[in-house]
């Protein structure tokens, strides 16, 4: 059952009502997401060309500064050349499809607030395949335009994110396009399961930059694909040992923890508006919540200046940050920085955190407009 509640929560912090730590993680959701077809999906990516982990950066001056023992940060900013963590997902999901079905004849259809659209492209040339991508009318025209860098033909359409998922649809219905999309709705979930797979790649290949395991995990929400992934990998091998797990979202677009509230996938309304772009989603994935409703521990907002901030914080560390990417570290600043939530979440001076910063400068103009540098001068 989908419900509709009101843009803006009631609060900006909460203990997940559903969770069970004791709970295994069984066979209802090893046939969403599982260690097994994250194997599988990392040794297809891995062989891909230009492929390297990204780094996994110990921002130590940060740890200092928010009391905590330490803070790693999942560098995807250079992946793949699309400086986003959606390269794993949307480009392996096009590649399934291809092995599945053969390229002749194959257009694949997504919409997109930048990054999946940009990786489904990619997929898509790497492939021999056609793409149409979607994007609502707050998609900058420097994120159309990498779209169409990999050939793909873009169409904008709609106000917000969940208006041109509605019209692709509408479209690929009409065409016989395969839609790729990072989000799964009833009737649509193997695709899905793909693109959330090749998520997974990254958390992989954290256990092999940092084997101890963090005490405590802050991810960025969205539809919930990225979250449910990197749950997935610490719940299925750790079970109740797994750390800390936080879901953080736009203050404006949160409807994972909107639905946490509920205790059912809410929808949330209003226009959406915020600077993080890839977080700009009115409704959570259905495959994605199976697995976050029972197993994350808590669900927290940010504001856009909060993003903003987090953003500056990692340039002045000669780190790259997009807007969308920065928000679980965001998160974590304003944890660490309020009493109680730190003792809600067990945070302390010899805590050891993980944020997954999923994006670079994605959108040149935008990234310096808030930074005041570009990304290579910050890299410099």
């Amino acid at each position: 059952m989908t419900s509709q509640a009101s843009a803006l929560p009631a609060t900006d912090f909460l203990s997940n009502p559903s969770l069970d730590r004791s709970a295994a993680y069984g066979d209802d959701l090893r046939s969403i997401l599982s260690l097994a077809a994250g194997r599988v999906a990392h040794q297809a990516i891995s062989a891909w060309d230009g492929y390297a982990p990204t780094p996994l950066r110990d921002l130590a001056a940060l740890a200092d500064r928010l009391d905590l023992g330490k803070v790693l940060y999942k560098d995807e900013g250079l992946r793949f050349g699309l400086n986003s963590f959606k390269a794993l997902g949307g480009a392996y999901a096009v590649d399934r499809l291809v092995a599945a079905r053969g390229v002749q004849g194959l257009t694949v259809a997504c919409a997109t607030d930048g990054n999946h659209g940009r990786s489904v492209a990619w997929g898509a040339r790497r492939a021999g395949a056609k793409a149409v991508i979607y994007i609502h009318e707050g998609v900058t025209e420097g994120r159309a335009e990498a779209i169409r860098s990999y050939g793909a033909t873009v169409v904008r359409e709609g106000r917000t994110y969940d208006d041109s998922v509605r019209a692709c649809s509408e479209a690929a219905a009409r065409n016989g396009w395969q839609i790729v999309s990072d989000t799964s709705w009833p009737g649509y979930e193997d695709v899905p399961k793909d693109v959330m797979q090749g998520y997974s790649v990254m958390a992989i290949e954290v256990q092999a930059q940092q084997p101890a395991a963090p005490t405590h995990v802050f991810v960025q929400g969205g539809v919930g694909g990225l979250a449910a992934a990197v749950l997935s990998d610490t719940w299925e091998r750790l079970g109740a040992q797994r750390p800390i797990f936080v879901v953080v979202e736009p203050e404006t677009a949160a409807c994972l923890i909107e639905s946490a509230r509920a205790r059912a996938v809410t929808a949330v309304g209003g226009d959406l508006d915020t600077i993080m772009a890839g977080l700009a989603c009115g409704g959570p994935s259905i495959l994605a919540w199976r697995i976050l409703q029972p197993g994350a521990d808590a669900f927290m907002t940010i504001r856009d200046s909060d993003a903003a901030e987090a953003m500056r914080q990692l340039a002045a560390l000669g780190v790259v940050g997009g807007e969308s990417g920065v928000a679980g570290l965001a998160g974590l600043a304003k944890a660490a920085a309020d009493p109680a939530l730190r003792a809600a979440l067990k945070l302390d001076s010899a805590s050891v955190v993980l944020c997954y910063g999923t994006e670079g400068a994605t959108d040149a103009e935008v990234y310096r407009g808030i930074v005041g540098r570009t990304a290579e001068e910050v890299r410099r």
